[in-house]
């Protein structure tokens, strides 16, 4: 739609447009996009499943009323000699 009616078309803006349709054509892998490529399918994921991990069977949020913890197994209460 770019150059219908009074908008002007930008040569700068039209090559990097067509730079980034292509870049598929012209990819390689460096040590750049490897880090990217791991850090991105497998720390991120594993940091992510680590955390779900670490906090599944912690929390019970069905039928909690004010005050009441949320946590599964709560700290037992202090006891004041």
């Amino acid at each position: 739609m770019a150059g219908h009616g009074y908008t002007k078309t930008d040569p700068a803006v039209e090559r990097w447009n067509t730079m980034r349709e292509a870049v598929y054509k012209n990819f390689r892998f460096n040590s750049r996009t490897t880090r990217q490529s791991i850090m991105g399918m497998v720390v991120f994921p594993a940091a992510v499943f680590a955390v779900a991990y670490s906090q599944d069977m912690k929390w019970d949020w069905t039928g909690k009323r004010k005050g009441e913890p949320l946590a599964r197994n709560p700290p037992a209460p202090e006891t004041s000699d």
